[in-house]
């Protein structure tokens, strides 16, 4: 009876339990739990390996070699595949099993008990737990390299204040051997005047539960104090206390002495600003006036409150107002320079003339607007008195330019009836004098001389006139063909030699009239000063001097002169080296005038009685 119960307790036992019988492993007793191991078909007396279900190669040999041995084995979390549908879909089961080798009361082998105890849920437990365990050994060795070789010192602390981890970077900076006790030696490295702050707000914090943000001076390795900006929070698990903090130092003392020196130069800036004697403020993005330098305040005699943000513009004239409220409204829209002259009421209520500038800087912080208002009345007034000066200068120059040219062309008609009162008594009149023909060549002369003369004087007026005329492209040889047609009277009479060479540099932006008169004078007085003994040879070329600009050399051999400076000479009206020579002596003085009121300038190099070289610096 009792046997029978015990049988009925093994079959239901949720562990699997049979026994193998003989050398061939039979089939014996099989629990219910056993059968669903080993497949359900497991007949009666039949040899394991017949019906080996889920069981393994190795596992058959390791129970044969149990059998002979006759020494018990278990097999922790053995992993076996089952299966669980009809399509034979299997899954791995992890089994604890148990190999106890049967014998007779002559210990001799009769066959194994086995027990099979299903661990699966233990087991993937356990390897989930393993899992966990090295990925939570990665992070954390991830999160140390991290905190390593980030430029900071990061640290942890206990819920009592005491170092848990500090980095390397500690040890780095500090000079401080790894075997020093970090909590004793580390208030000791801030600086005194800091230390008792740093201490107080640290245990506050902790005794508050919440982070901190301070800065402090540290000691480096060096003995220099640097500033750090320490930062903390707490590790919260709730609903208990913070448990520890964790935070990092990081060195500012850069950035600290970079705002210091900002600091220092904002003040320096806005002394310079109050000392200056002008009117100097700062706008906002918009348009808005947020600053004004002391001189505003000494000038329109109101505060900053009483000028607003506008204050400036309620100063003008009232007439000036709107147009410049809409042009700074304008400037402020686009970015462009403001820059105008207006009337500024002065705290005494006289109105003074002012140029007010204003420009955008764009930075870091967004636009911003610096301008000034500076007082030109002195300057403006003084320069309305000079306009008008210069006005009546220029119309008395004009008047005597008008004189001039009107007295030159009335005093041809005159001339011209002494040349014919002249020629008449030539023809007429005969005179008992042995030098009758030398006093009449003498007249012939002076007449001619007198004509040569009011030509001139008409032709200096002209040219002063034509001094500012417009500039264009022009091209040299053509200008110069043209000048040299007007002169072939003088040309052929003297069989004069003339070289143009204008293939250096062809063109020449100048103006018309002033580049024919500088060459009309050059070439013609080359003409008229030619040397009694020969003909005229002239040579009249562009080049290019060493800086690129275009020059013109005009060459002769004549009479040659005298001059005083070869790079700068002067000459003046009426001046004459060879009086024996017609002329009035004003045509030098013209090329020099149009030469240097372009911007340029005459060189000349002479040789008496060999001949004289003109350079002519269109530009400098």
């Amino acid at each position: 009876m009792r046997e029978q119960q015990l049988q009925h307790i093994l079959r239901y036992m949720p562990a699997g339990i049979g026994t193998l019988l003989g050398p061939e492993l039979r089939f014996g007793f099989l629990n219910e739990a056993m059968q669903n191991l080993l497949g359900g078909t497991t007949p009666a007396g039949e040899p394991l390996t017949a019906y080996p279900g889920p069981l393994t190669t190795d596992l058959l040999e390791v129970m044969k070699q149990v059998y002979e041995a006759g020494r018990p084995f278990v097999a922790k979390a053995y992993p076996l595949l089952l299966p669980i549908s009809e399509e034979e879909e299997k899954i791995r089961h992890y089994f604890d099993l148990t190999l106890e080798p049967l014998q007779d009361d002559d210990d001799q082998p009769l066959g194994l008990l086995v027990f099979a105890v299903d661990v699966t849920a233990q087991e993937e437990a356990r390897q989930r737990a393993h899992e966990l365990s090295l990925e939570t050994r990665r992070l954390d060795a991830r999160l140390r390299v991290l905190t390593e070789t980030a430029p900071q010192i990061t640290f942890s602390l206990n819920a009592d204040g005491r170092f848990e981890y500090v980095s390397p970077q500690w040890y780095y900076f500090t000079g401080q051997p790894p075997t020093a006790d970090l909590n004793a030696i580390w208030p000791l490295l801030i600086h005194p005047d800091d230390r008792l702050r740093v201490l107080y707000q640290s245990d506050t914090a902790r005794t508050m539960g919440v982070g901190w943000n301070y800065e402090y001076r540290l000691r480096r390795h060096d003995g220099q104090y640097r500033w750090m900006l320490s930062r903390a929070l707490p590790e919260l698990h709730a609903p208990d206390k913070p448990v520890s903090w964790h935070g990092a130092v990081t060195e500012v003392h850069d950035q600290r002495e970079l705002s210091e020196a900002l600091r220092r130069g904002e003040a320096e800036l806005r002394f310079l600003a109050d000392s200056i004697p002008q009117l100097i403020w700062t706008a906002s993005r918009v348009g808005f006036i947020e600053y004004y330098n002391k001189h505003t305040a000494e000038y329109t005699g109101l505060s900053e409150q009483e000028l607003g943000p506008t204050g400036w513009i309620a100063l003008l004239e009232t007439a000036e107002q709107a147009p410049a409220a809409r042009r700074w409204v304008q400037c402020v829209a686009t970015g462009e320079d403001f820059e105008g002259l207006y009337q500024m009421r002065r705290h005494d209520g006289q109105f003074r003339w002012h140029i007010i500038r204003a420009r955008q800087l764009t930075d870091s912080n967004g636009p911003r607007w610096f301008g000034a208002c500076t007082d030109v009345d002195d300057q403006h007034r003084l320069r309305e008195v000079l306009q008008t000066q210069y006005d009546e200068l220029a119309r008395t120059n004009r008047d005597l330019d008008t004189f001039v040219y009107t007295a030159s062309h009335d005093l041809k008609q005159p001339l011209f009836n002494l040349r014919g009162l002249f020629d008449e008594l030539r023809r007429t009149a005969t005179f008992h004098d042995a030098e009758q023909d030398i006093l009449l060549q003498m007249v012939d002369e002076a007449l001619g001389q007198l004509d040569g003369t009011l030509q001139e004087l008409a032709a200096t007026v002209q040219d002063q006139r034509e001094l500012a005329a417009p500039t264009e492209e022009l091209d040299l040889r053509s200008v110069a063909e043209e000048v040299l047609l007007g002169l072939r009277a003088q040309v052929q009479e003297t069989q004069a030699v003339v070289e143009l060479d204008m293939a250096a540099s062809p063109t020449l932006l100048y103006g018309r009239a002033n580049l024919r008169s500088v060459l009309h004078n050059l070439l013609s007085n080359a003409i008229k000063f030619a040397h009694p003994e020969r003909a005229p040879h002239i040579v009249a070329r562009s080049q290019v001097s060493d800086t690129g600009q275009p020059l013109l050399i005009v060459q002769d051999n004549g009479l040659g002169m005298s001059i005083s400076s070869e790079s700068d000479p002067m000459f003046h009206t009426f001046e004459r080296q060879h009086p024996h020579v017609v002329g009035a002596g004003v045509g030098l003085y013209l090329v020099q005038r149009i030469i240097n009121s372009r911007g340029g300038h005459l060189a000349v190099t002479s040789t008496l009685g060999e001949g004289t070289t003109f350079t002519v610096h269109w530009f400098e």
